[in-house]
Order: structure tokens, then C-alpha cells, then sequence
């Protein structure tokens, strides 16, 4: 039986129909297994493939097939748009009410003049795509120097087969947060391929203008189409042209000044006839990291436009900042032993394995960092305000230092922060024994002054001023730049003021010690019927912790505390 013409026909179309649908779905959930295959196996691959990886996305979407439209395609950290566009076009705003899975809101404006250069180079007018892709993860984009985003989304445009560049009206990229961004300093930045070293591209701010609508909204207004974010850094220091100046001198000076009292103080113990012990070596070793930073410090700011001397610089300041901390938690674990296990706490090869620890290990995080990053160190820019509204008459300072933040705040402000911690826990149970030492005495109001002394001196040991960075918000931020400025740079010279107070104190004990045993044996040799003399206050006034660092060892006893510098 013969089937009719027309209903053959239908046959047809309904089968070209049913297949058109099935391809259709299947290129679909192909570039959906795709986006999915991105976002799983993103830490298993090297940089290089990335571009080669985000080309392949952007082929799968340009021979997308439309069933309206648009298309959405959406995982759970990419999402797809393609646009059908006419010449006719009048402008698309797109935002994040068009994605289920959108995590953050945004907004992109494209103007009129989107495909007007398009439709004026063709004869015949052709369907135009529009493709959008939304990354709500930054590995695919990350540059050399690992910057930090916000929201870590990037935000992508392109159409398909046509450049757009030089927009008169330019395009508008909108990004909010949902906390304040006042703390940081925005930048919109668009993806410029091949322009990174280790990566496939670099963060640019050619043709892209910033403009901070509010603390939680920054408005993107660029010129061209591709891969957009916004560059977060946290805002520097606003040091102004005034300031920079004092600051300059103060930090001269105080390093200088620190630097002498430093190696005077090692002379000093050094010219000294009585034997030094584990603390005393300590402190030698906390000197010798102290003139270390002050002079890499100084020597800094003039290596800047040296990029080899530079780098090598900016990983020994590094270096010894990150040693200079270590010997001051040092400090602060020999007292700990000191104040807690008063006895048996003898120790084989104590110093050098402190020694070995406080060199080595900042050494070794330093070489670690060389190693896996050497573009972390570098010049490091430090932003000047001045007094003028035009920021084309700004001017910048730079060091060798250390260019990464997420570095500076794992490498300096993180280790900063655990030793400062560290050793203020140690100061407070120094302070809280001092009492307890005190309530258990009968005449303790003479003693203020010493104590307070006393605090001061351990508190300057510990390096409980260098937690001021700390500190660095709000109305405290100037106070806190001066006064860190001032305690840190002269940190060697408050070590030697200690050092002083101490021998002090302990050539006047050392004098009544031999006064009292003079009168003890002038007494015994008249054979005189009176009782031997009580000690005077000044042999009675107890040390502020106990007579600590006796060690019970088999070969040797060690007496710490009972030498004046500890």
C-alpha cells in the first residue's frame, strides 16, 4: 500500500525534526559533561592547558543550537549564555537573575554599538552570537603573581568570530559583595592572553575604568569584550607626602641606632669575665638577627632597580625578619622552661639545636618560597598620597620586598601573629607569678617601681611591640604607623637599655653579696655571742620568677638565672 505523498512528507519532517532535537540535546549535555569535567579536575592539570581548555568551551558554545533565544547552560561554578543577535541590535542587559546557580550578583550592560562594525564589514547580514561565560572560580585565571579577586569571578564576553574593540560606548560590568570593601583598593582588569610568564596570561587595566559606585557595588566600564574581574588588594598604608618624611628619619635613625646598641651590647657581653650560659647565648643570638634586619632594611630601598640584587635582597630581609621573630619566640620558650619546670630541665645541646631552629627553619621557608615562587620577591611598591586630588601627580616609594600579598600575609603577618601571641602568653603568666611572688610577701608597695621595670624589660624582650602592625584600622592607624615606626626600629637599643638595668642590678647584688659575707667572717673571727645578721632587703628582694635554669645532670650543673642578664 502506496502512502500518500503528503503524509510522506510529514514523515520526513517529523523524522529531520526528532533528529535535529536528539543532536541538539546531545551537544548540549556534551558541553555540560565538559563544564562539569572543568570544575573537578581543575587541580590535576598544569597552567598551560588552560587556554587550550577555555578555547574548547568557547568552540562547544559557538556551534551551540538554539531552541530560542538564548541558551543557559549552568554547573555548579560555570555558567553559559548565548545570545542570537540581529543588526538591529539595541542593547542587552544581562544579570544574575538569568543563572539558577549564580552565587553572587552582577550585572553586563552591552551597548547599540556591539555589532555595528560586524554587520558594516559583511555584504550579506548573518545571525551574530553572543557568548557569556561566568567562572565562580579563578584557577583557570590565575597570573603569576596569584592576585586576589573578588568573589574569585570572572566574567567573559565575546562574539563569535567577530573582534570588539575601541567602543566608544563601552561596555558596563557591575559586581557586588555582600561585606564592605572599603579596606581594599579595586581595580577592574580584563584577561590579556600571553602576557604571563608562568601563566597563559596577565591581569591589564588597558581600556578598563573603575569607578566605586558604593562600598559594596564597583562598576566596571570597559571598551572591549573578554574575560573581566576585579583586582582586590588590600589598601596600603595612606601615607601621605608630609609624613613620609618623619617616617623616613625615624626608621634612619632608630636602625642605625639599634644597629650600634646591638653590637655593643655583643661586645659587651663578650669583654664580660663570667661565664655565659644558655640565656646569655640566647640573647647574643636575638642581637645578631636584629643587626641583620636593620641593615637589610637600610640597604633595601637602594638594590630596587637591580632586579637580580633586588630579588636576592628582598629574600634576605625576608629572611631575617622571619629569623629575628624566631629568636624572640626563642626568647620566650626559654622562659617558659624557666618559669614552668624550674628544675631537671637540663637539655643536651640546647643551644645548638635553638641555634639550629632559629636560623634554619626561616631559611628553609625562604628557600621554599625561591623555589616555588621566585617571582614572589621583588620591588615592592608602596603607594604615597598627596595633598593634590589628581592621582597623575602621585608618587610612589619602593623596597625589595616581598610583591605577593597572600605571601606577606601567610610569610609575615601569620608567623608575625603566632609569635607575638605566643610570647604574650608567656608575658602574662610571667606577670601573673610576679604576683603571686608579691601577695605572699609582706612589704610589696616598695617593689612598684621594680616591677614595673621588670614588665617593661620582658615585654621589650619578647617583642610584644612588634604585634602594633596588628593595629592598622580606623582611627588607630596613624598612631599605630608612628608608634610601631618608632618601638620597632629601636627594638636593639631597648634590648641594650635592658641589658644595662640588668648588670646594674646585678653588680649591686654582686656588692652587698660581698659586703654581707665580709661582716659574716669579720663576726666569726671575734668569735662575737651575737646572731649573724639578717640579710639586708636588697639580698631578700626576690627575682621576679624563681631562680630558674638549675639543671640536675650527671656532669655539670647549669645556673641561668643566676647570671645578671637573664
Amino acid at each position: 500500500m502506496m502512502l500518500p505523498k503528503q503524509t510522506f512528507f510529514f514523515l520526513c519532517l517529523l523524522a529531520d525534526w526528532s533528529w535535529a532535537n536528539e543532536a541538539h540535546r546531545r551537544a548540549t549535555n556534551e558541553t555540560v559533561e565538559y563544564m562539569k569535567f572543568l570544575e573537578t579536575r581543575t587541580f590535576f592539570r598544569k597552567r598551560q592547558d588552560n587556554q587550550r581548555l577555555i578555547h574548547s568551551l568557547e568552540a562547544k558554545l559557538k556551534n551551540a543550537n538554539f531552541s530560542s533565544g538564548n541558551v543557559t547552560l549552568q554547573t555548579n561554578n560555570i555558567q553559559s549564555l548565548v545570545f542570537k543577535l540581529t543588526c538591529d541590535f539595541s542593547g542587552l542587559t544581562i544579570n544574575s537573575s538569568y543563572l539558577e546557580k549564580a552565587q553572587t550578583r552582577h550585572i553586563m550592560q552591552f551597548p547599540t554599538e556591539l555589532t555595528q562594525r560586524a554587520c558594516k564589514a559583511r555584504e550579506a547580514p548573518q545571525e551574530l552570537r553572543l557568548i557569556c561565560i561566568y567562572f565562580d572560580m579563578k584557577y583557570f585565571f590565575q597570573d603569576d603573581d596569584n592576585s586576589l579577586l573578588l568573589n574569585d569571578n570572572i566574567l567573559g564576553a565575546s562574539l563569535v568570530n567577530h573582534s570588539v574593540s575601541s567602543l566608544r560606548q563601552g561596555i558596563n560590568i557591575s559586581f557586588w559583595h555582600n561585606e564592605s570593601l572599603e579596606r581594599y583598593d579595586l581595580t577592574c582588569v580584563f584577561w590579556k592572553e600571553g602576557a604571563g610568564k608562568a601563566s597563559w596570561g596577565a591581569w591589564s587595566t588597558a581600556g578598563c575604568e573603575t569607578i566605586l559606585i558604593s562600598s559594596y557595588q564597583v562598576l566596571c566600564h570597559c571598551d572591549h569584550l573578554t574575560y573581566f574581574a576585579v583586582l582586590m588588594k588590600l589598601s596600603s598604608t595612606e601615607i601621605s607626602m608630609e609624613l613620609l618624611a618623619p617616617l623616613t628619619y625615624i626608621s634612619i635613625v632608630g636602625c642605625s641606632l639599634s644597629t650600634v646598641a646591638s653590637l655593643l651590647t655583643i661586645l659587651l657581653h663578650f669583654y664580660s669575665r663570667k661565664k655565659n650560659n644558655s640565656t646569655t647565648y640566647i640573647h647574643l643570638n636575638l642581637h645578631v638577627s636584629v643587626i641583620l634586619l636593620n641593615i637589610t632594611f637600610l640597604l633595601s630601598p637602594s638594590l630596587t632597580f637591580q632586579p637580580v640584587a633586588c630579588v636576592a635582597m628582598a629574600a634576605l630581609l625576608h629572611y631575617s625578619l622571619l629569623s629575628c621573630l624566631t629568636w624572640m619566640a626563642i626568647e620566650g620558650f626559654n622562659l617558659y622552661l624557666l618559669l614552668v619546670r624550674v628544675y631537671n630541665i637540663y637539655i643536651q645541646r640546647y643551644i645548638l639545636k635553638l641555634c639550629a631552629f632559629g636560623w634554619g627553619f626561616p631559611g628553609f621557608v625562604v628557600l621554599l618560597l625561591l623555589l616555588w615562587k621566585s617571582s614572589a620577591y621583588g620591588r615592592y611598591e608602596i603607594q604615597i598620597k598627596t595633598s593634590q586630588e589628581n592621582d597623575a601627580n602621585s608618587q610612589n616609594t619602593s623596597i625589595c620586598w616581598i610583591k605577593s600579598m597572600e605571601i606577606q600575609w601567610v610569610f609575615v603577618m601569620g608567623y608575625a601573629g603566632v609569635t607575638s601571641l605566643f610570647n604574650l602568653v608567656i608575658l602574662i603568666w610571667a606577670v601573673k607569678m610576679l604576683h603571686g611572688l608579691h601577695c605572699r610577701e609582706k612589704k610589696w608597695e616598695s617593689r612598684i617601681c621594680r616591677d614595673i621595670t621588670t614588665v617593661l624589660g620582658l615585654s621589650v624582650l619578647l617583642g610584644v611591640t612588634w604585634s602594633l602592625p596588628f593595629f592598622s584600622f580606623s582611627d588607630f592607624l596613624l598612631p599605630q604607623l608612628f608608634l610601631s615606626t618608632i618601638f620597632n626600629s629601636l627594638y636593639g637599643f631597648f634590648l641594650f637599655l635592658w641589658f644595662c638595668a640588668q648588670k646594674r642590678h646585678s653588680d649591686l647584688e654582686a656588692e652587698t653579696s660581698s659586703s654581707l659575707q665580709m661582716i659574716r667572717t669579720g663576726l666569726q673571727s671575734n668569735h662575737s655571742p651575737l646572731r649573724s645578721p639578717q640579710p639586708s632587703s636588697l639580698t631578700c628582694s626576690a627575682s621576679p620568677v624563681p631562680p630558674y635554669g638549675t639543671s640536675h645532670q650527671e656532669g655539670g650543673v647549669e645556673e641561668d638565672m643566676a647570671h645578671p642578664e637573664t
